[in-house]
């Protein structure tokens, strides 16, 4: 499976035709259409379902375009490592992390890194522990920030020196919103949006909750909290999760209430253990232990 084949094969899934794909790589769309045949030979599957105005994927070929990102990523990602001048610090560093006010450590340390080497670049993805881990697994990103993961044992990694607090996220015209802070009792049978991963069994979310309950109305699970912001202010139920990260304040319609009792979570920076860093990921990193140590 060749890797000019793989972008070929890429671009047929985002023109979702191959005349269209074949007019952008500037190539016969004959051509195209025979290359795309002889993968799907090679695989023993078929990987499209061709309709009359476009293209879709099958089930494999939904697997083969997940990799194929990976794989093209990869590459290209190693390729503009080995092209750096020994000596240049320069290049890039991806970064993949849960959303989190904490997450302004790792800014600040790359504020240093870029004041003393400009020509370093910074990729930052959100997402949830899961696809943090396989990417950062595959070498798709140099470092993750992962919040609540129950084993990190196979990574290095370094604590965040900030502290966050969950809570409710609610419309300020919620009959909660006059409270303090927010009970177990107070949320029973209430409609509840929660992370993916905050309610995984072993969460600290899951343990405050009490691993036996059974009356959670848990009407949404979303993986980025802004998102699960809308759905609150549509009047959907009470979002659980992190404060100081959706904007509350004047007119924004929403409040923040804290658990009771109190929980609190840490962020870790992770890295694979018997990695080789790039210059930017080692500076980086130098400067990442020097903002905590001054924190």
């Amino acid at each position: 499976m060749e890797l000019r084949v793989l972008r070929y094969f890429l671009a047929v899934v985002q023109e979702q035709s191959i005349t269209k794909a074949a007019e952008r790589l500037y190539i016969a769309q004959p051509s195209l259409s025979k290359q795309m045949q002889s993968l799907e030979k090679e695989i023993g599957r078929p990987l499209f379902l061709r309709g009359s105005r476009k293209i879709t994927l099958t089930e494999t070929g939904l697997l083969l375009k997940k990799r194929a990102e990976e794989m093209v990523e990869l590459y290209e990602k190693t390729q503009a490592e080995l092209r750096i001048p020994n000596g240049e610090i320069s290049g890039e560093v991806a970064i993949g992390g849960g959303e989190s006010h904490a997450v302004i450590t790792i800014a600040r340390a790359a504020c240093e890194v870029q004041k003393l080497c400009p020509a370093v670049r910074f990729r930052f993805f959100s997402g949830d522990a899961e696809d943090i881990l396989e990417k950062l697994d595959k070498g798709l990103f140099d470092f993750g920030v992962v919040v609540d993961v129950p084993d990190i044992s196979r990574y290095h990694s370094l604590r965040l020196p900030l502290a966050d607090e969950w809570g409710v996220l609610m419309r300020d015209d919620s009959p909660l919103a006059a409270n303090d802070s927010i009970t177990k009792e107070d949320l029973r049978n209430k409609p509840l949006l929660c992370s993916m991963q905050s309610l995984r069994r072993g969460s600290q979310l899951r343990a405050w909750f009490g691993e036996g309950e059974t009356d959670m109305d848990l009407k949404e699970q979303y993986n980025l909290l802004y998102n699960a912001s809308l759905f609150v202010k549509a009047g959907m139920g009470y979002a659980v999760g992190l404060g100081n990260i959706v904007n509350t304040a004047g007119d924004s319609g929403l409040c923040f209430k804290p658990l009771s009792p109190p929980l609190h979570t840490h962020l870790d920076l992770i890295w694979k253990k018997y990695d080789v860093f790039t210059k930017p990921a080692q500076l980086f990193l130098d400067c990442l232990r020097k903002v905590i140590a001054e924190s």
